[in-house]
């Protein structure tokens, strides 16, 4: 979801003299006592405009997550999360290609009990929805990768994992099937690929997640318009007490007219080759869009494929990954698995990865609303949201298991609804 060196610090890390730094002082006296100790709780959960969030069954789907999570976050921790690259059209057809799918309901079948457990990449899970790694989690929560990582072992779900959690991770609480993300970082050498992997199966790691669509800083023109500075990746988004952004001398915020350069060789198939030939760890590729690429995958030796666009964040003007799907699962051609993520935000568009040939649908941005508001717990709740509304589109297109959804549950229309009554 980001870059390797974005590590933005959450949206309340300001100078002493900011109005959130003196609640989460004055909240840390108060829980000393406790006949304070629910003042306390709620000052230190205070956002940006000093507001609360709501209750959180007061929040129904999650599009009522995104709207809490925008109304309470820094206006420049929004941005950043919900930007895409560039002109963002890929962002927007991230959506806009689910319209085009349509569901053909099937009647008059046992539909009394719905079982959405799948069998994903061997292993046997709760539902087929995953969680997506994503950089910059403290721009949301401070500590949100952990509270994430025992989201997803309260869950029993897959979860890919940015890192930072590793005593979580080896400990008797971690999740059953998680994964360790890498950007090509740990593949620059045979000696840091051997030291990856020694860490992650000494860990017990299910499998490598390797994102290879974020090798170079793309435009996200929200940010740069922003005047974001990088450094606060680390440092925190700095603010002096009327909220105005502090600048160090000599700072550079994020910009555009640089023309990309990298010190070291970027990663190639070769590399992917000798990462399979060094462990028995599962491998997966994420951010593939094309028939080409998966061919690539299966001569290699991976286990499967994400369809991904890096959440829109990368390169714009390269669909909807749903767009790409198909081909990509004609390509696989059943000799590795395909997921896919990118602009789910119901159950219904699920069912239609799944009808296309996904093994299972990874979000980001959904869980992260719900991380940023009430931490696992919303997590949890936006997860919960997901899979049963695909529980219900299942019994509602007389469907009763994850293995009766086949192609022929949905069609695909030649033209895209526009105007009023376009869904969006």
């Amino acid at each position: 979801m980001k870059h390797p060196n974005d590590q933005i610090p959450a949206p309340w890390a300001r100078t002493p003299t900011s109005r959130r730094s003196a609640l989460r002082g004055l909240a840390g006296l108060l829980l000393t006592s406790p006949l304070f100790q629910d003042f306390a709780e709620a000052a230190a959960k205070e956002g940006f405009n000093g507001n609360q969030p709501p209750p959180i069954d007061d929040l129904f789907n999650t599009f009522d997550f995104a709207k809490a999570a925008k109304e309470y976050l820094d206006p420049i921790a929004w941005d950043y999360l919900a930007e895409g690259a560039s002109d963002e059209v890929a962002l927007d057809d991230a959506r806009r290609g689910f319209n085009r799918i349509i569901i053909r309901p099937r009647f008059l079948t046992d539909v009394h009990e719905i079982d959405v457990k799948a069998n994903v990449l061997g292993q046997n899970l709760p539902f087929p929805i995953f969680i997506d790694p994503s950089g910059g989690k403290n721009c949301f929560l401070d500590g949100g990768e952990l509270e994430v990582a025992k989201a997803a072992a309260k869950l029993g779900c897959m979860y890919i994992s940015n890192g930072g959690v590793d005593e979580f991770l080896t400990s008797a609480e971690a999740p059953k099937n998680w994964w360790m993300l890498t950007t090509g970082s740990h593949l620059r050498s045979k000696g840091t690929m051997e030291t990856f992997v020694e860490k992650l199966e000494d860990m017990g790691a299910t499998g490598i997640c390797f994102t290879v669509d974020i090798i170079h800083v793309s435009h996200r023109e929200r940010s740069i318009h922003n005047k974001f500075v990088r450094r606060w990746c680390d440092t925190g988004v700095p603010r002096d007490s009327a909220g105005k952004l502090i600048y160090a001398e000599g700072e550079q915020a994020w910009t555009t007219g640089n023309y990309p350069h990298l010190a070291f060789p970027t990663p190639t198939w070769e590399d992917v080759k000798t990462l399979r030939e060094m462990t028995d760890l599962k491998i997966i590729l994420k951010g593939i869009l094309t028939a080409e690429d998966t061919a690539k995958a299966v001569e290699v030796g991976v286990d499967g494929v994400v369809v991904s666009s890096h959440g829109a964040r990368q390169m714009d003007h390269v669909g909807g990954p749903i767009e790409a799907l198909p081909e990509c699962v004609e390509a696989a051609n059943g000799k590795i698995e395909v997921l896919v993520d990118g602009g789910f935000r119901r159950g219904s568009d699920v069912l239609k990865a799944l009808s296309l040939g996904a093994k299972a649908a990874g979000v980001a941005r959904p869980y992260l609303w719900g991380m940023t508001l009430y931490g696992q717990q919303g997590v949890e709740r936006v997860l919960t949201l997901l899979y049963t509304e695909l529980a219900l589109d299942m019994g509602m297109s007389g469907v009763a298991k994850i293995g009766d959804i086949d192609r022929k549950l949905v069609r695909i229309r030649d033209y895209e609804l526009t105007g009023p009554g376009a869904i969006r």
